[in-house]
């Protein structure tokens, strides 16, 4: 077999030689990533520079380190102390990104295990605060929507220069103790039976005090009405009622005067 000319072999090696200088430099960040670039024979890692998505193209002895910088979430279950000291768990999810443009700053300073050595143990203290301010019954019952905003400004507070954004904290579940809780709910239930005996109560009395008035006025109105029919009115009356009849057709024949003196009429028979 015979040997490749020499010019051949170095044509040979020059070409694998740049198709690896090339795999080298070329780098590709997906959508949803960004970039951190090592300056081997530099200062290191570039801090003025975030690299987004797309093709990029690098010194072959240099590095990109690539980041997921979209948001994601982390889950959760945290044992922590109410203010009278009874232990609480808290299972919670957080949504949180890397702040895009210091994501050198944060690789230089807190390196990819971020969210384990920073993230999770300043959630962590940030429950452990906030749910040391309330009582479990607060816990269990009305509370947890302000306590998902408390632990989210307590974690913005922590993480402010740690280069983290936190947009959101969930709180799905709080759980105490199960005599605690079962104390809780009977406590709930007793307070709704007191409620809906007050509100019977009040209901009895409202309905009470109606059908007082009503009669109040019913005797009123029937006190005035006997002080008002006197025997000149009662007459009166009787006479008005006697002309209409004797306009009927059907009229009988009326005496005027009969009975006693001052008597009303009286219809005797067929004219």
């Amino acid at each position: 077999m015979e040997k490749l000319p020499k010019a051949v072999v170095f044509a040979l090696a020059g070409v694998v030689l740049l198709i690896i200088v090339i795999i080298k430099s070329s780098v590709v960040i997906e959508s949803g990533q960004a970039g951190v670039l090592f300056q081997t024979l530099n200062s290191g890692i570039d801090r003025e520079n975030t690299y987004g998505e797309g093709f990029h193209i690098i010194a072959p002895w240099n590095d990109m380190i690539i980041y997921p910088v979209r948001q994601l979430s982390v889950s959760d279950q945290m044992k922590v102390l109410s203010v009278n000291g009874l232990e609480v768990t808290v299972d919670a999810t957080v949504w949180y990104k890397p702040e895009y443009l210091k994501l050198p700053y944060l690789h230089q300073e807190k390196g990819r295990t971020y969210k384990d050595d920073i993230l999770i143990p300043g959630i962590s203290a940030a429950a452990r605060s906030v749910v040391g301010r309330y009582t479990p019954e607060q816990l269990y019952s009305s509370k947890r929507d302000v306590i998902q905003n408390e632990i989210l400004e307590e974690v913005q507070n922590k993480l402010a220069s740690q280069y983290i954004i936190v947009s959101e904290v969930l709180v799905k579940d709080v759980t105490l103790p199960a005599k605690i809780k079962a104390a809780i709910e009977r406590k709930l239930e007793q307070e709704q039976e007191a409620l809906e005996y007050e509100f019977r109560l009040a209901r009895a009395t409202k309905e009470a005090q109606r059908q007082k008035i009503d009669a109040e006025g019913k005797a009123v109105a029937n006190k005035i009405l006997s002080a008002s029919l006197t025997d000149k009115i009662l007459t009166e009356k009787g006479i008005e009622a006697t002309l209409k009849l004797a306009e009927s057709p059907n009229s009988k024949v009326i005496v005027v005067g009969g009975g006693e003196s001052g008597g009303l009429p009286i219809i005797l028979g067929n004219q």
